[in-house]
């Protein structure tokens, strides 16, 4: 149930009910029973919901598929872990304590431990976290700019314990067994759901009020035109040489086509150009002569390279802004890189590994995270699969980007499900710092969402687009204390002023503190374990 909550089948209903049955057969179980159990549940979802990952190394990669199986199988039990890890912990709550505590616990368990699994060793893997299954619902993931797509994550299962405890407490009822109801109270049917509908109504409150305030405020915003250039260059062909000049001419054409709706930046996708940019004297050229003819910005991934420590060559996956006048005036590597895509994961200390996927890439991962600018206007970027970190999106927000860029080569991924799931997950990364977020895909999913999540555009898959759309830049002076970014104060304006005086003004508060609500919900799993361990419950 739960891998059909996520898209594309996007049956979202299911995440709010799908791990029910999992805790009827925790319940009483003991905790190495619960562990197995649950590792076999979790075990199942990453099958089906991260099997394209065989495509990708299959396909593209040129690894052999039973190698491709094999790392399939290896990440999914990494990732089942996490989910034996719940079941060994909520088994006992589920078995002996109260309707409360099970509604407090259970989805602090849940939080705590996908909040590991997003920050683990090697980078974390944050894909299909549950609260990602709810992205086309707009009032309710508003509560994500305080609390992130945790927060949310939070009220799923906590609504699955409260079906489980309502279920449970019918079944009990028709057995004829004793249910301890005073007559002057309610039932602990009644109570639980009054404390659901209460945490739901807050919810689901604060979703319409901020989405209404954002609206307001954001009319006033800089518009920009944005064109947005979806090449659907084959992967099995894009880093042909014979192929790179038909490449070329595919994006000048797209290109030529936006400049005639007068767009401020054209956006290319993840190495839309196939060669070194910054050396290539052949069809380089031709690439800078796209803004110059166009007369506009040029925003385009392209791999790169550079001198380390002791001249030793490193590579990366970059990303170039080039204006009319072809000259490159900002760039970004990539910081988050895609393990046996980009790298191979602990080849420092298992040199065999490297032996068996021999196709993978060998980049060097960025280091620092600072907007790009071009007239007045600065934007983040998150290549590829870095759109699932939040820290990425919220780090350069807080350095005072108005808007993000995410640019993919989702022909990786085939025709299977990734595609729709990761365009899905970028919509919190807009939600949660309430800017416009524009993503140019290679083979799509191509499109721009707004800071409450609404989907304003949106390509095809594997189809060749010219797209053009109109957003908003967050404006620091009417949006934010007049103290900047960084502490510092704006010009023309004395320390302490403020232009708003609302405490909802200025940056979110996921923008400001990041995952506060999840290491909040880790530290209250920490001490409910210490104590029942005091108590010789665990």
């Amino acid at each position: 149930m739960l891998v059909i909550a996520f898209p594309p089948i996007d049956l979202s209903i299911f995440a709010w009910i799908g791990m029910v049955p999992l805790f009827f057969v925790l319940e009483g179980k003991r905790k190495g029973k619960a562990f197995l159990l649950s590792f076999f549940w979790g075990f199942v979802f990453f099958l089906g919901t991260i099997y394209w990952v065989v495509n990708s190394m299959v396909n593209y990669g040129g690894i052999p598929f039973f190698t491709s199986c094999l790392i399939l199988l290896l990440l999914a039990i990494f990732l089942s872990l996490f989910h034996a890890a719940f079941g060994f912990l909520s088994a006992t709550v589920l078995s002996n304590s109260s309707s409360l505590l099970k509604l407090l616990f259970i989805p602090s368990n849940w939080v705590s431990l996908e909040y590991i699994r997003g920050n683990a060793i090697e980078g974390g893997f944050p894909w299909v976290l549950l609260g990602y299954s709810q992205s086309s619902s707009l009032s309710l993931i508003q509560v994500a700019d305080i609390t992130g797509v945790y927060g949310i994550s939070f009220l799923a299962v906590m609504f699955n314990v409260f079906i489980f405890i309502s279920i449970k407490g019918r079944i009990l009822k028709s057995r004829n067994q004793k249910l301890e109801v005073r007559s002057n109270a309610l039932s602990p049917f009644f109570k639980e759901g009054f404390v659901i509908l209460i945490v739901l109504i807050i919810v689901l409150g604060y979703g319409l009020f901020r989405i209404n305030q954002i609206d307001k405020i954001s009319y006033d915003w800089k518009t920009l035109k944005i064109g947005i250039a979806q090449g659907n260059i084959d992967q099995g062909r894009k880093w042909d040489a014979s192929f790179r000049k038909e490449t070329v001419d595919i994006y000048r054409n797209l290109s030529l086509t936006l400049a005639k709706n007068k767009v401020d930046l054209l956006v290319w996708p993840e190495t839309a150009v196939p060669f070194y940019l910054q050396s290539d004297k052949d069809l380089g050229p031709q690439i800078f002569d796209v803004p110059r003819e166009t007369n506009t910005h040029l925003f385009t991934g392209s791999p790169a390279y550079g001198l380390g420590v002791g001249n030793e060559v490193k590579y990366y996956n970059s990303a170039f802004l080039i204006t009319p006048q072809n000259e490159i005036t900002g760039r970004y590597d990539k910081v988050r890189l895609v393990p046996f895509g980009e790298y191979v994961p602990f080849k420092k200390y298992l040199p065999f590994i490297h032996k068996l996927v021999v196709g993978v890439g060998d980049f060097t991962s960025g280091n620092w995270l600072k907007p790009l600018e071009f007239n007045g206007n600065s934007f983040g970027v998150l290549i590829c699969f870095e759109s699932i970190f939040p820290e990425l999106s919220r780090g350069f927000v807080k350095e005072g980007a108005g808007f993000l860029i995410n640019i993919t080569n989702d022909a990786w991924f085939g025709r299977t499900s990734a595609p729709y799931q990761h365009f899905s997950q970028s919509v919190f990364r807009a939600v949660e710092n309430k800017v416009f977020l524009v993503r140019a895909a290679n083979t799509g999913i191509s499109g721009v969402i707004d800071p409450v999540g609404r989907v304003k555009l949106k390509s095809g898959i594997f189809t060749k687009e010219a797209l053009t759309a109109d957003i908003k830049i967050r404006d620091a002076q009417s949006f934010t204390p007049l103290e900047g970014f960084s502490g510092r104060k704006l010009p023309g304006h004395s320390k302490g002023d403020n232009l708003r005086k609302s405490p909802l003004m200025g940056f979110t508060f996921y923008s400001r503190y990041g995952d506060i609500f999840a290491i909040g919900c880790l530290i209250a799993v920490v001490i409910f374990l210490l104590i029942g361990i005091r108590k010789n419950v665990y």
